[in-house]
């Protein structure tokens, strides 16, 4: 098949390049960046006309207002993109840092070298601002990516990855350094999973059934971001004001996003002074509140919560709720139901939010801050590919340093080994 012959030769091409890249300067990968924050800026416009085809096209499908709200590149998130590319430009080039070094008694001098992945897949759904982080995160750090973006954002990732492209010629590093599959349809991400030979990596960023198909059928490591099933653990000791303001910015300020808060647990010592005003905060801001039997006792309007809700990502303006006896009771339900994404405790009693800290297992636990912060920008690391839920290589958001992997440089003069 033609689309089958294209991908081939796009990921050979691509292999080919990635392994030169590691001799591609910083000079060259800041000039890269530079340009592309600034041809962001001048096609505002050219962007948000190909964006807007996307979600009339989302509008006539009936998409709901979180999708919408996941595909729209507005200038706030324009200025956002190219503010991202400006911070990755400044962080420092990962590529040939010494991670260890020792010499050994018989004189080899042996370092532990940062070195690039080589070839990364990224298959992604809505988000087009996904296109424009993994091209700067990759390709600071020295790899080479191919993007199968979702067919609900073909034109926006077009014009996206075009600006990429251009602002790499500009810097006289190759286009072909990233890549975009458009053609093929699903059977093209099954093709492009195959692909062991070429690809060295694949980071699956969009919703369970994606990522579950992606681990399904990859014959290349993935590094995976399941579900956010994220929780914020209100404690007896906590400051119930603070409590109020972290908990509604956790679900409210963003809840497409995988770090938004879908279970609100409250213990029961605090239950009656915070749930009404809780309540009342939500149900102002539209949010659908769904209870365990003692919640529904304080506010009884709520719906009442089932087994499915604690093990549902809502992705949109809907909580559960569920009061419990103990942060220890807290602590078992989220190592039950949670993902090992994000995982807050607003607590003033010190030895209760240690307990939460070590005991929790996220990629991110917070004491007394909202779960919204579990992203690349906001930890500093300017950017990030994605939030992984996995231990093993890489764990939470995913900058530069986890987009490397590292080789065994070996300095010798004519040893050899007894």
């Amino acid at each position: 098949m033609a689309w089958q012959a294209g991908i081939l030769e796009t990921a050979r091409r691509t292999k080919e390049i990635s392994l030169k890249a590691p001799n591609f300067t910083g000079v060259q990968k800041s000039a890269f960046l530079l340009n592309l924050a600034e041809n962001i800026e001048k096609k505002r416009e050219i962007i948000k006309k190909a964006n807007l085809l996307d979600i009339k096209k989302a509008k006539t499908k009936n998409f709901s207002d979180a999708f919408i709200d996941r595909l729209a590149l507005t200038d706030k998130r324009i200025d956002k993109m190219a503010e991202a590319v400006r911070i990755v430009e400044k962080l420092p080039d990962p590529v040939g840092k010494i991670i260890w070094k020792t010499e050994r008694p018989n004189g080899l001098r042996i370092e532990r070298v940062r070195t690039p992945i080589g070839v990364i897949g990224i298959i992604y759904e809505s988000r087009p601002d996904v296109t424009v982080e993994a091209g700067i995160l990759c390709i600071k750090a020295g790899n080479c990516i191919i993007l199968r973006g979702g067919k609900e954002a073909v034109n926006s990732n077009k014009i996206l990855v075009k600006i990429l492209k251009e602002s790499l010629m500009d810097a006289s590093l190759p286009e072909e350094m990233i890549n975009l599959i458009s053609t093929g349809g699903r059977k093209s991400v099954r093709y492009l999973l195959s692909l062991s030979g070429y690809l060295d990596l694949v980071i699956p960023r969009g919703g369970e059934s994606l990522i579950e198909a992606v681990v399904k059928y990859s014959r290349v490591p993935v590094i995976k971001h399941y579900k956010g099933i994220c929780h914020t653990y209100v404690d007896k000791d906590a400051d119930i004001e603070m409590a109020l303001k972290v908990s509604a910015n956790a679900k409210i300020q963003r809840p497409s996003t995988c770090n938004a808060m879908e279970t609100l647990l409250v213990h029961k010592d605090i239950a009656g002074s915070f749930l009404p005003v809780m309540a009342e905060i939500f149900r102002k801001e539209k949010v659908e509140i769904r209870g365990c039997e003692k919640t529904r006792k304080i506010i009884p309007q709520v719906k009442e919560a089932t087994e499915k809700d604690w093990e549902t990502e809502y992705l949109d303006l809907v909580i559960a709720i569920k009061i419990v006896d103990s942060a220890e009771e807290a602590i078992r339900h989220i190592n039950r139901y949670g993902t090992l994404h994000s995982e807050s405790i607003i607590s003033n009693n010190r030895e209760i939010a240690s307990k939460f800290l070590k005991e929790v297992d996220a990629a991110a636990v917070f004491h007394n801050a909202s779960t919204r912060f579990t992203d690349g920008g906001e930890f500093g690391l300017g950017a990030e590919i994605g939030i992984s839920t996995d231990k093993i290589h890489a764990r939470g958001p995913m900058g530069l340093e986890e987009l490397t992997t590292y080789k065994y440089l070996v300095h010798g003069h004519g040893q050899i080994r007894q």
